[in-house]
């Protein structure tokens, strides 16, 4: 992801040294019941395996054949080399993964695995008084130039990333800001590395590995990697970058020491996703993402091919020459021929217009049969993205109810269903089904329940006429009571007045006959009555207490019956309690810190207080006028109000010719919102705005985008959940928290998590601080995102790796001999 400016101030970072560099994979929401936590146990659930296998189609490497050259398209052409900096995007990535060195890469779980062809070994060697990790390297790694691989280059990167020094333009410095020291071991070979504070995550740094060119210098770092590398040590080679073209190609590397490469050349092509179709049709790539439309004419074409059709006969069986009748057809050749000269030239050159779109499309289906889609799921999630730095999501009880209206499995259905993808929502923000960290956490904010949502927001304060400004001079409140008081007072005064002057004895309010006392009340508005009182469990399921006569001259009459004013108290803290309950170490159970999760806004603050009171919520109580009762709540799609104001959210969605899946589940969450009287105003923006003016700048009430899983969530997951901070200017410092929603006790258990090197203990607080993330509600995981890849049949070892890391040594293409089983593979 390129570096996000904030032209609004709404975004403030701290620095983009302290950033952690996230790609965001596409520019692409609860009340709780006091029972206990359902759902699998972490040693259940750490256990499974990904939903969705890798599709690559495997081959061992002695049937890959040796040479050829392999065209991938990518987004883009690379604006730098180095990952390190702001402007790093998917294509720096793919390039680094093939040229530099990976000391640790993921499997199809995504769990870090050691790099033999980098390191012998690499361990916590001491942890008192520091911890010290060694790191062995392999003898035989080497730099293009010939030059060991070794400690000067950790030296190098290290210091380059510490954020020390400013004049390094760095996107990010996580873990690298805990090194006290690098030093040489034993020989050449070893590398010491002391932390100053212990770091769980100490496996996510030196990967990628620069040379000492590259990082040893500001300028060097901050302008010598933008086009080229002065030295590589990977299985391939940076042979060149066109500027024109957008083209990047690799070449095998002859200095590796591990498996020779298969390939002779990689062609890295930039190819936008909206023209990946022409261009697999026209034959020029050989490996490429692509949305589902054009997986689905890849399809339609291995159909046809299997059904022994040719393009030519496809074109005219569903293609643009399907609709030419023979009696059409006739007509047409009648008219192209006939004595009228003008319409015969009209109608001869759109035959020849026709026959030629039929000719294309023959071809275009032809040469797609000879592709294969392989499908998995991306480690990547979509999310339904709640802004929570003012308006209307402010209010935790208004995002909990959004996101008790949402039907995660209907969305996750209806986007990975049609391409036979398993449709589990995720149950985690920070870990996807397979790896180490996963549970399912969503208990601790609860699933769709229309009722719990419409509860919410009527305890929030919008209900059904809430938008209808009540008429001047409407009292309420204490407001309301001072002015009865000040008239009652007042007709007091008078009638001792009147009682003086005529000599007689002035009735007491407590001796007066009864008749004089209700006229009184009447008078002053006090008279006993149920009118828009209600009697904590007096009301039945399904019933509605009659609405009471208009009154006239008065404000708009509607029913006002209430709900316990503890409700929201009490929703609150068993949030809380859910998510509290989940953390079970002793040091947990002797303290809880409830006080650090308290949230950024007044919201929050008042639930805290309200949670202090006691629960008057009992049946038989009188609840406080003002707040609606479930049962008086109106049928679905009645829209809300609050103080004079509509109940309405801004929905921006991008308008890019790649993102139709998610403008089609944006439709769904509207209807969604709209059953519970959400109304949302659809903003769609262009792709190259949706997410520098709109999302990091907050300029949106709702969103749907992206973020891709880790391997180290502790480290990589803070940012992008960190509770936001005031700046001086009175803007948000938000990092990458672009909901804009956290608490002091998530921050603290990332910090733990990512503080200790008991492994299970920080998979632990990982999934404690997950919880917590769910019941703020201020990010709800919708589903996990499809990978779709389109490839040549016979290219192997490439295609839908989920999880894992390319093997780009690997790749190729099948030999000769086996392209018989390349039917298989379709």
């Amino acid at each position: 992801m390129s570096q996000i400016g904030a032209p609004h101030g709404g975004t403030c970072p701290k620095s983009p040294r302290s950033r952690t560099l996230r790609t965001v994979a596409a520019l692409t929401s609860a009340v709780l019941a006091v029972t206990a936590l359902a759902g699998c146990s972490a040693d259940d659930e750490t256990d499974a395996a990904p939903l969705a296998a890798q599709d690559n189609a495997p081959a061992p490497r002695d049937r890959v054949a040796d040479g050829g050259t392999l065209r991938w398209a990518v987004d883009a052409a690379p604006t730098t080399l180095n990952a390190f900096q702001a402007d790093a995007d998917a294509t720096t990535s793919r390039i680094a993964g093939a040229v530099l060195p990976a000391l640790y890469t993921l499997d199809q779980r995504g769990r870090p695995q050691l790099n033999p062809d980098y390191l012998e070994s690499a361990q916590v060697v001491e942890t008192e008084p520091k911890q010290v990790v060694l790191y062995k390297l392999n003898q035989q790694a080497v730099w293009s130039d010939g030059r060991e691989i070794g400690a000067p280059d950790f030296v190098a990167q290290w210091r380059a990333l510490s954020g020390r020094d400013t004049a390094y333009w760095t996107a990010r410095n996580s873990g690298y800001e805990r090194i006290e020291k690098i030093e040489r071991g034993k020989n050449d070979l070893e590398v010491r590395v002391t932390f100053a504070k212990p770091y769980a995550d100490w496996q996510s740094l030196f990967t990628p590995l620069y040379p000492k060119q590259v990082m040893g210098s500001p300028d060097s770092f901050n302008d010598g990697a933008r086009t080229a590398l002065k030295a590589t040590a990977g299985p391939f080679l940076l042979k060149s970058v066109d500027s024109g073209s957008g083209d990047v190609t690799l070449t095998r590397n002859p200095r590796w020491w591990g498996q020779a490469a298969k390939l002779d050349t990689v062609v890295l092509k930039a190819v936008p996703r909206a023209d990946r179709a022409e261009a697999l049709a026209a034959g020029t790539l050989d490996l490429a993402e692509i949305d589902r439309s054009t997986a689905d004419r890849i399809a339609l074409a291995l159909r046809d091919a299997r059904a022994g059709r040719n393009g030519a006969q496809a074109a005219l069986a569903h293609g643009p020459g399907s609709s030419i009748t023979p009696s059409k057809a006739l007509a047409s050749w009648a008219l192209a021929h006939g004595s009228d000269e003008e319409k015969a030239e009209e109608v001869r050159a759109a035959r020849k217009k026709n026959q030629e779109a039929i000719a294309r499309y023959a071809s275009a289906q032809d040469t797609l049969a000879k592709y294969a889609v392989r499908k998995s799921l991306e480690p990547a999630y979509t999310q339904l993205s709640l802004n929570g730095e003012s308006g209307p999501l402010s209010d935790e009880r208004v995002r909990r109810a959004v996101a008790r209206a949402i039907n995660r499995q209907e969305l996750a259905e209806s986007v990975l269903k049609p391409l036979g993808l398993p449709a589990q929502p995720p149950g985690s923000h920070l870990a996807l089904a397979g790896q180490a960290a996963y549970k399912d956490s969503s208990d601790a904010l609860g699933g769709q329940d229309t009722q719990e949502a419409r509860a919410l927001l009527a305890d929030a304060g919008w209900v059904p006429g809430g938008a209808v400004k009540q008429p001047a001079g409407t009292k309420a409140g204490s407001e309301a009571e001072k002015a009865g008081a000040e008239k009652k007072k007042k007709e007091k005064e008078e009638a001792e007045k009147a009682a003086v002057e005529s000599g007689k004895p002035a009735k007491s309010t407590a001796t007066a006959p009864a008749d004089a006392k209700k006229k009184s009340d009447d008078a002053s508005g006090d008279a006993p009555s149920d009118e828009g009182l209600y009697i904590v469990g007096d009301d039945k399921p399904g019933e509605r207490r009659a609405a009471p006569a208009p009154v006239a001259g008065g404000p708009e009459s509607a029913t006002r019956v209430l709900v316990p004013a503890p409700a929201a108290a009490r929703e609150s803290a068993a949030l809380r309690a859910r998510a509290e309950a989940l953390d079970t170490r002793p040091e947990a159970l002797e303290a809880r810190p409830g006080a650090l999760d308290a949230g950024t806004g007044a919201a929050a603050r008042a639930d805290a207080r309200q949670a202090a009171q006691p629960d008057r919520g009992m049946p038989g109580a009188y609840a406080p006028r003002g707040t609606a009762a479930p049962a008086a709540v109106p049928g679905a799609g009645q829209a809300l109000g609050k103080d004079g104001k509509a109940l309405s959210l801004r929905f921006v969605l991008p308008s890019g010719p790649g993102s139709e899946s998610l403008r089609a589940v944006g439709d769904r969450i509207v209807r969604m919102l709209d059953a519970v009287g959400i109304r949302t105003e659809v903003t769609k923006v262009s792709d190259e705005s949706f997410f520098k003016d709109h999302i990091a700048s907050g300029d949106y009430d709702l969103a749907l985008y992206s973020w891709p899983a880790s391997a180290f969530p502790a480290t990589d997951a803070r940012p992008i959940f960190a509770k936001p901070e005031p700046a001086s200017d009175g803007s948000l410092m938000v990092e990458q928290n672009y909901s804009r929603v956290g608490t002091d006790r998530i921050d603290q258990l990332f910090d733990q998590a990512a503080g200790t090197l008991d492994e299970e203990e920080a998979r632990e607080l990982v999934r404690q601080a997950d919880a917590r993330i769910w019941a703020a509600a201020g990010s709800i995981p919708l589903y996990q995102r499809p990978q779709l890849v389109a490839a040549r049949a016979d290219l192997v070892n490439a295609g839908a790796w989920g999880f894992a890391a390319p093997r780009y040594q690997d790749i190729g293409f099948k030999k000769a001999e086996t392209s018989k089983g390349s039917e298989r593979n379709r």
